[in-house]
Parts: structure tokens; C-alpha cells; sequence
């Protein structure tokens, strides 16, 4: 067992990192100071990205998979080895900024309700604009379509100051995933059958099942390179979408709503397969399909699941669930930003 020597340990689960921890490990390391320890794990790199790290950041803790079996199950296995009251999931290719930690840690100690929490995450590129994974908070629309302040499918707002608030969302970025350790491990952490994608807000919803909440910190910043592992559009990137939606659908929705719920997202995902088809995008079609013929194959494992959770199911938070298509919103209204939903009292201050 890897014990820190503070509350909060920042765990960066790394393929072929070297490059990036050039870059990006000094600025965590410095800001560490006496808040958090860094622990990067090598998932079965195949560079010598572990040595590298030894021997260039002596400070920072090392752990190292034999076998790369996807980044939830990277993750998963990491963090049974790793005690501390918080753990800060950290993606690779994430820079951070100064000051980043400590508005975190604050909002975390001062409430015991909040579970995970997310900081304010742009585009490392292009440090105005938000970044696609996260952006300024999280959250899920009637139909289990999931969208951001700050990104809205593919549009990225520019960062005005308009989401500098502290606020409660639905999901929290598993870039930079600040989460409580005893209640990732009670509730079942992440879920290795995803491999990659949308682990964390499956993680969230069972959270938030159980009358959690997830959070947005306005007061911290980090910036996001994306797209280093899987790209965005990729096929492979649209097969885990298509597919883990469901199965987190399927998991954490209330039965009341899940039976026609379930039939009418197949629908829209086939709409969604046909319309590649006709565009002449083959790989999309092929990764819709694939898909769905891969969450009907997880069926009995999802099932059980499913009833587990459920003994878990307390008073349901459903903060942070918008209440009308964002999918219609969107490609029918032409709303490309969060400021032209008609979002109510969707946003509660933390």
C-alpha cells in the first residue's frame, strides 16, 4: 500500500507520457508544495516513460501496470493501492495553473455532501477558449445525452469570466476528477467494462443516486491538450460514446423511466447511424452498429450491476438534469452556447 504524506493524492495514469510529463510535471510538482503528493502510474508503456520520471522527478511517486487494460481499469487498479482521503484523477496531458489546488481542497473540506468536484478546464491550445472534456461543469439532459457549460457537442465557448461561479452539476471531468477516496471505493469506483470514456460520470450518477453531489469550482484552472490517447471524431471515440451511454443509462436511470426511455435512445442513435451512412461517413455507421451489438453482449453483466446499485439508491439528487432535448436544442434551435438555453434554476450555487 502507497500511504501520502498529505490528504490528497494527484494520480496521473500515463501511456507513452514522457513527452507530456516534460512538459507538464514541473508545474504540478511546484504547486504540490506540502497540499498533495503526485503519483504517476505507467500503464504498460511501451518507452521508458517510468524511468524517465524516476529519474527526472524524484519527488514524485511511481506505480507501473504489466498490462494496459484500458484507463478505467488503469485507474481502478492504481487506487486500491493508494491511501489518502482525497484522490485527484489526473490526466497526462493537463497542465495547471497556479493556485489551481487549494480552491479544490476548500470546497471539498467545507462540505461533506460533495463527493467529486471538477475545476474550471480550458484548451490548452488555446488557453481563451473552454476545452471539450469538462469545460465549466457538466450535466444531462432528459433523454441521457450529456453536455457542458462552455461546450455544447462540438462548440467551445471563448472564457469571458461568464463561469467563475461555484456551482452543482450532474458530472465531474475525469481529466481532472477530485474525488472523496472512501465513497469512490464504496460505490464501486469506476467501471473497468467502459475501458475508456464516461467511466467518471457513471461514477457520478451512482453518487449522485445515493443523494451526493458533484461540483464545479469556478476558482480553479486547468488546461486540457486532448485528444492524446483517443482522438475526438474518431471512430473509436464515437464507438465508446454510443456504447457506454447506454450502459450508463441502463445502469443508473430509474426503472419508471428506463423502459421507454431505453427503446427510444437506440432509436435516435440508429437515426443518428443512418444519417452517417447517407453522408458517406462508413466508419461512423460501422462504430454505431458495433456498438450497439457490444452493449447487448454486456446486457447480463450490466443487469447485476444494476440490481447492486440499486440496494445503494438513497434520496436522488437530480440537480444538474436539464429538463428539455439538448440534442433539439441544438441541431433544431441552433442553440450553440449554454446562455441561449432556457435553463430555470438548473444552476445551484455551491
Amino acid at each position: 500500500m502507497l500511504r501520502c504524506s498529505t490528504d490528497t493524492a494527484v494520480v496521473i495514469l500515463s501511456y507513452n507520457g514522457k513527452l507530456l510529463h516534460k512538459d507538464f510535471l514541473p508545474g504540478i510538482i511546484a504547486e504540490a508544495k506540502d497540499q498533495y503528493d503526485v503519483i504517476v502510474v505507467d500503464n504498460a508503456s511501451e518507452d521508458d516513460t517510468y524511468d524517465y520520471v524516476g529519474e527526472h522527478f524524484p519527488t514524485v511517486k511511481r506505480l507501473q501496470h504489466k498490462t494496459n487494460n484500458g484507463f478505467a481499469q488503469g485507474y481502478q487498479d492504481a487506487l486500491m493501492q493508494i491511501e489518502a482521503k482525497y484522490y485527484v484523477l489526473l490526466s497526462a496531458d493537463f497542465e495547471v495553473s497556479p493556485g489551481w489546488f487549494e480552491p479544490l481542497h476548500r470546497m471539498m473540506q467545507a462540505d461533506n455532501k460533495l463527493a467529486a468536484i471538477q475545476p474550471k478546464i480550458k484548451y490548452q491550445k488555446q488557453k481563451d477558449k473552454f476545452e471539450y472534456a469538462g469545460a465549466g461543469g457538466g450535466f444531462m439532459d432528459k433523454w441521457g445525452y450529456m453536455f457542458c457549460r462552455g461546450r455544447i457537442f462540438f462548440d467551445l465557448e471563448e472564457d469571458k469570466g461568464q463561469y467563475d461561479d461555484n456551482i452543482e452539476s450532474f458530472w465531474a471531468s475525469g481529466g481532472c476528477f477530485f474525488v472523496r477516496a472512501e465513497l469512490f471505493h464504496e460505490y464501486g469506483g469506476l467501471d473497468t467494462s467502459f475501458y475508456a470514456h464516461m467511466e467518471e460520470i457513471d461514477l457520478c450518477w451512482r453518487l449522485k443516486n445515493a443523494g451526493y453531489r458533484i461540483g464545479y469550482c469556478g476558482e480553479s484552472t486547468v488546461y486540457h491538450v486532448g485528444g492524446s490517447v483517443i482522438s475526438y471524431g474518431s471512430p473509436q471515440k464515437l464507438f465508446y460514446n454510443y456504447r457506454n451511454s447506454l450502459a450508463l443509462l441502463y445502469k443508473n436511470e430509474e426503472g419508471s423511466r428506463l423502459w421507454w426511455l431505453l427503446p427510444w435512445r437506440l432509436i435516435l442513435d440508429g437515426l443518428s447511424a443512418v444519417r452517417s451512412l447517407v453522408s458517406g461517413d462508413f466508419k461512423g455507421f460501422w462504430a454505431a452498429l458495433r456498438a450497439h451489438f457490444s452493449f447487448y453482449s454486456m446486457l447480463p453483466a450490466l443487469s447485476k450491476k444494476r440490481r447492486e446499485y440499486k440496494k445503494k439508491v438513497g434520496q436522488r439528487n437530480k440537480t444538474g438534469i436539464y429538463q428539455k432535448s439538448i440534442v433539439w436544442e441544438y441541431f433544431a434551435g441552433k442553440k450553440k452556447v449554454f446562455s441561449d438555453l432556457e435553463t430555470g434554476d438548473l444552476v445551484k450555487k455551491l
